[in-house]
């Protein structure tokens, strides 16, 4: 009877172990999960940054997307102008550098681009910036994420260097 008594609780000992180690192993996979998405956002952001902060004209902004010129690092470790588009395909937001596809953001409903004409108080943005010798001064970036009901929405702003 003992012995029964025995590899009874041991058995209850060893599955609440069990069950311990499953959540703490599946709690560090959801830790890791979302640092990595994390580390993508962050690493779209800054990108954007860069790339917004040296565009060259002519730049194309439309409500749905951009396409400008910029200067991006190439494999050789040196600078070179680049065309770059970046606009919504399906539920992501993608930027297409020469020779590549960037994914920027994804589980997008909806992103719009707005465009600033002046500073100040009576700042004015505009739905589309075409313009063969100039930029706008930032670039107001709204990515609308989830279900209509729930209404979420990031505001990115991005500045744009002077105007050239």
């Amino acid at each position: 009877m003992e012995v029964l008594v025995a590899l009874t609780i041991g058995s209850i000992v060893v599955l609440a172990a069990h069950q311990m180690f499953t959540g703490v192993a599946d709690g560090a996979r959801a830790v890791s999960s979302e640092r990595q998405a994390l580390d993508r956002h962050s690493n779209a952001r800054r990108w954007l940054k860069v790339t917004f902060l040296s565009l060259e004209p002519p730049f194309s902004g439309r409500a749905n997307g951009v396409s400008f010129t910029s200067w991006q690092l190439t494999p050789g470790g040196w600078f070179e102008p680049q065309p770059i588009e970046i606009g919504r395909e399906g539920s992501q937001l993608l930027a297409r550098p020469r020779g590549g596809v960037l994914p920027l953001a994804d589980s997008l409903m909806e992103v719009a681009f707005d465009y600033l004409l002046e500073p100040g108080a009576d700042a004015k943005w505009v739905r589309e910036w075409i313009s063969p010798v100039s930029a706008p001064l930032a670039i107001r970036m709204r990515l609308g994420r989830g279900t209509q009901e729930e209404g979420r929405v990031d505001t990115l702003l991005f500045l744009v260097k002077e105007r050239g």
